[in-house]
C-alpha cells in the first residue's frame, strides 16, 4: 500500500489556500528546472476556490500549458466543462489551455482526437491534481465498458472516450479522461477530499489497494510514489 499523507483543514478556506500554494510551487519548480510546465487540474466545485486562488499567484503562466483531469462532451461554453471554466480562470494570465473535446458527439472518436492532440506535448505530467466522487470515481474514470482501458490501458495512450454506466444523474453526459498511466505518471499526484463520505471512501480504496473495485482505489495502487490527500470536512 502508498503512503498516503493526510492534511486535514478546518474548512474549504483554508485547504484552497494550502493546496493553491503547494501546487504555485510544484509549477514554479518545473518553470526554473525546465522552463515550462504541464499540469492537469480537475473540475467539479471542490477545486475551484483552490484553482480561484491559484490563478491570482504571481508566476511565469505563459510557460504553464494546462490540460482538465477529463471533460464531458459539452461546448466549452457550456457550466459542465471543465476546460471552460479553466479557460476563464488561466487564459487571463496568459497561461495555455488545452480542452480534451473539440465538439465531438461520439466518446470514442472524441477519445481518439484527444489523444492526437496532446500526444506531442512535453509528457510527463509535473503535477496531476485529482479530486474523488462518492461512488469512488476519479477523473472521469467510471465504471463502463470502457474502465479497464481507462485505468490500465497502453502507457502510450494519454487519453480516452468514456461512457459510464450509468450516467452520473448531475451531468449525464459521455466524457474523455486522461488515462491511468498518464495520470500516475506525473511527477506529483495529489488528492483533494471534501467530506467525511468521500473521506470514507478513500480510505476503503487505500486499504483495498489494488483489489478494489473502486475507480480511486484501482488508481492509487499502481502509484509508485507517495501522495498528500487534502481534506476538509
Amino acid at each position: 500500500m502508498i503512503d498516503a499523507e493526510w492534511w486535514e483543514y478546518d474548512s474549504a478556506d483554508e485547504m484552497a489556500e494550502a493546496v493553491a500554494g503547494d501546487i504555485a510551487y510544484i509549477i514554479g519548480q518545473a518553470l526554473e528546472a525546465r522552463g515550462r510546465a504541464l499540469v492537469a487540474f480537475p473540475g467539479g466545485s471542490t477545486p475551484l476556490p483552490a484553482l480561484k486562488l491559484l490563478a491570482e499567484t504571481k508566476l511565469e503562466w505563459a510557460d504553464v500549458t494546462i490540460l482538465p483531469t477529463d471533460d464531458r462532451l459539452v461546448p466549452v461554453t457550456d457550466k459542465l466543462s471543465n476546460a471552460g471554466m479553466l479557460a476563464r480562470l488561466f487564459l487571463p494570465k496568459k497561461a495555455r489551455v488545452l480542452p480534451l473535446t473539440a465538439g465531438e458527439s461520439d466518446p470514442v472518436a472524441a477519445g481518439r482526437a484527444a489523444d492526437e492532440r496532446i500526444a506531442d506535448l512535453d509528457w510527463p505530467l509535473d503535477v496531476a491534481w485529482l479530486g474523488v466522487g462518492e461512488d469512488g470515481h476519479t477523473a472521469s474514470i467510471f465504471p463502463g465498458p470502457d474502465f479497464e482501458a481507462a485505468i490500465a490501458g497502453p502507457k502510450a495512450r494519454r487519453a480516452i472516450g468514456v461512457r459510464p454506466d450509468p450516467l452520473p444523474e448531475n451531468a449525464p453526459v459521455p466524457r474523455v479522461t486522461l488515462t491511468g498511466p498518464t495520470l500516475i505518471s506525473a511527477r506529483t499526484v495529489t488528492l483533494t477530499v471534501s467530506g467525511k463520505a468521500k473521506r470514507k471512501v478513500v480510505e476503503q480504496a487505500l486499504k483495498q489497494g489494488s483489489s478494489s473495485k473502486l475507480p480511486i482505489g484501482r488508481l492509487l495502487a499502481e502509484l509508485d510514489m507517495d501522495i498528500d490527500i487534502h481534506w476538509h470536512p
